[in-house]
């Protein structure tokens, strides 16, 4: 019993040595950190596109696992009484016109107040085809570069 008990405490030595020679700190610090922040779970043409087309607005959130960039509230200077929210969704890793989603809010000011008014579809349209217009630039240029 004493020897089963002593085998068993060497085994227990020899297998936590084992794994700290695993922990070794040869490895660069932060590599596996960095790896999980630059891979996104959505299709990376389409997200930078994302970007890239509402990077006149401010933002409000983003979320590059999930696929979601939410602006904040943008006043068109050349319409001051009216402003537009808008959120991104992909929803694919592939380039496909049916994994863009945009969704649009607008504002307009009535003696001091913002009342929700009505958005056109062909906004929340044209914004998913200068998403894709970009998105395929982007696939290009990185597969001629």
């Amino acid at each position: 019993m004493i020897r089963r008990t002593a085998r068993l405490g060497i085994t227990a030595v020899v297998s936590l040595a084992t794994l700290s020679a695993c922990a070794s700190n040869d490895r660069p610090k932060g590599d596996l950190a960095a790896s999980k922040i630059t891979t996104i779970g959505v299709n990376s043409y389409l997200w930078r596109a994302s970007l890239d087309t509402l990077s006149f607005m401010p933002l409000l959130q983003t979320d590059s696992n999930g696929g979601v960039i939410v602006t904040d509230w943008y006043v068109n200077p050349q319409i001051p009484s009216e402003r537009m929210k808008v959120t991104v969704s992909i929803l694919d890793q592939d380039l496909r016109a049916d994994a863009v989603r945009v969704a649009a809010l607008r504002e307009i000011n009535r003696q001091g107040q913002w009342i929700s008014a009505p958005v056109q579809a062909a906004t929340t349209q044209k914004l998913e085809d200068l998403i894709l217009t970009r998105a395929r630039d982007l696939r290009r240029a990185s597969i001629a570069g």
